[in-house]
């Protein structure tokens, strides 16, 4: 008698743009058992052969994902993922509501500590158009410059989505990550990850492919930077500009 294989379990990570979702993925896939395809809802994401999957439905594309997932390197997979940065939510409006209601889903949300590194790497990766750092080369990123109501909306944008995720899901089917950490103490994060899926410890060696883009604080980065931080003074967002040690 034959049994069916049972469906792996899904998982999601969701994020603001720029908040270290690539290099969290890399680390995922170095498990035996744990699959991460990438942005389901980028059209150009080399993950995803077909690239029409996206002018189905919501829930089709879900099943896309979850049930009938690429699996390249043919592992045994416990847990299967996808990435979905809070741009692309806007672009489906339907799709958030969707993905909360896939059965047991277990949802990572990537977040920094501070929403303006997010902001600025973001514009950053615009204006060069590198997105992904394989070397260690020393060429140097260029500055930004950030306008207000750019930034005002931004960081309500960040607080909002991250408030709807964690209205959306339960606690124990929702891991927060703070990028910062995971740079800092890889190993210990990651232990915690594999907990929070159910899959079998997993210590990875090596160094990891990507690296950092940009490593100089803020007021290097951002050429107005004390213009920004004269404007958001006294507010709620007063602590991003803050300058502190850069991890």
């Amino acid at each position: 008698m034959t049994h069916p294989v049972p469906s792996p379990g899904a998982f999601v990570i969701l994020a603001m743009p720029r908040t270290g979702t690539h290099y969290l993925e890399e680390l995922l896939n170095k498990h035996p058992n744990v699959l991460s395809n990438g942005e389901l809802l980028n059209t150009y994401d080399t993950n995803w052969s077909d690239k029409g999957r996206l002018a189905g439905s919501d829930h089709e594309l879900l099943e896309l994902a979850y049930l009938r997932y690429p699996n390249q390197t043919n592992k045994r997979v416990a847990r299967v993922g996808c990435k979905i940065n809070e741009p692309q939510f806007h672009e489906r409006p339907g799709f958030f509501a969707e993905l909360a209601r896939w059965p047991r889903l277990k949802v990572i949300l990537m977040v920094r500590k501070n929403t303006l590194e997010s902001l600025r790497s973001l514009t950053q990766a615009r204006q060069t158009r590198q997105w992904l750092k394989f070397s260690s080369d020393n060429d140097a990123t260029p500055s930004v410059k950030l306008a207000i109501p750019c930034c005002e909306a931004y960081f309500k944008a960040a607080d909002e989505f991250h408030n709807r995720v964690a209205r959306s899901f339960a606690s124990a089917d929702l891991h927060v990550v703070e990028y910062e950490n995971l740079l800092s103490e890889p190993s210990a994060c990651m232990a915690k990850i594999w907990d929070f899926l159910g899959v079998a410890m997993f210590e990875h060696t090596g160094t990891a492919n990507l690296k950092r883009q940009e490593a100089r604080p803020l007021n290097q980065t951002i050429e107005n930077f004390e213009e920004l931080r004269r404007h958001f003074a006294g507010g709620s967002y007063a602590g991003f500009f803050e300058i502190g040690e850069t991890v």
